[in-house]
């Protein structure tokens, strides 16, 4: 370790992003429940694969990238969805990565499009071409505390497309809990006059245990 680094590490000490403890940027006792594997989800004709199930842990690890911009919690995020797109064999000559995007006011707060920019460095390493095109075309309520019906009512007409490109289609998130976000996005590409070569399915990092 540099004396720079070591300097900045007596000044600024790292904490876990699980437990908040004193250490590295995740310890061992919360890699454990960060350890990415493979959770195949189905519903309303929409496949799902996601890496881990959305723990306590899991949620401040995203919270931790998400609304702190922890550039350590962003690679165990972007590690979580490349172990799935490897799982998954994914061509890339046939595939497209279609980021869900945030509201423009949370993209304000956190001075990026969080899933925009994690996947623009996952295409970068999986060489599968990233689609921006989808958008947010009017305001929506912060999801976290609405029952699924509601989500669902929040989100209804929410999306649109900035362009349309032929291939398969995946759409990628942090983490799927009812699925409203997902089947939105699902329903404006195959409502908007874009048809894709194979089917529209879509990766997460984590998964929430009810809905699989």
């Amino acid at each position: 370790m540099s004396i720079f680094a070591e300097l900045s590490q007596l000044l600024f000490p790292s904490r876990c992003f699980g437990c908040q403890r004193l250490g590295p940027s995740i310890c061992s006792a919360c890699r454990s429940s960060w350890h990415p594997h493979y959770y195949k989800s189905t519903f309303d004709n929409l496949t799902v694969h996601s890496a881990l199930f959305y723990t306590p842990t899991a949620s401040k690890i995203i919270l931790a990238a998400k609304e702190s911009g922890q550039k350590g919690a962003d690679e165990l995020i972007i590690e979580a969805i490349i172990h799935v797109l490897e799982k998954r064999s994914v061509d890339s000559s046939l595939c497209r990565l279609v980021p869900i995007p945030s509201g423009r006011a949370s993209q304000r707060r956190r001075g990026r499009s969080f899933i925009v920019d994690l996947v623009s460095q996952i295409s970068d390493r999986t060489a599968i071409p990233m689609l921006d095109c989808l958008q947010l075309s009017r305001k929506v309520k912060d999801q976290s505390r609405l029952h699924r019906d509601q989500r669902a009512r929040n989100l209804a007409g929410a999306f649109s497309l900035s362009c349309a490109a032929r291939g398969e289609l995946i759409l990628i998130d942090d983490v799927v809990t009812t699925g409203a976000t997902l089947r939105e996005a699902v329903r404006v590409v195959n409502s908007q006059g874009f048809h894709a070569v194979g089917p529209v399915s879509a990766v997460t990092a984590c998964v929430a245990q009810p809905l699989r």
